[in-house]
């Protein structure tokens, strides 16, 4: 298997992080990443994001800001009616 190269890789490394490439196309990015320090790295900022954004999309918000969002959004359609 020959090295894709670094553009090559970081052009598809969304979609091979979320496993939507072909596994010729996965098998040419993993060995890329296991020999590019620099592609790995951008490889890892690019997980340790997703899931910190995977991880925040979880959590609720306090229920007072919650309580004044609805009320404001109560608002705004009250005034359009």
């Amino acid at each position: 298997m020959s090295d894709c190269g670094c553009d090559k890789a970081r052009k598809d490394l969304e979609e091979y992080l979320r496993n939507e490439v072909c596994k010729t196309r996965h098998s040419d990015i993993t060995e890329h990443l296991e020999n590019c320090p620099a592609c790995r790295d951008e490889a890892l900022v690019a997980t340790t994001l997703t899931a910190v954004i995977a991880r925040a999309c979880r959590e609720s918000a306090p229920d007072e800001l919650r309580d004044q969002v609805l009320a404001r959004l109560r608002g705004g359609q009250a005034a359009h009616h």
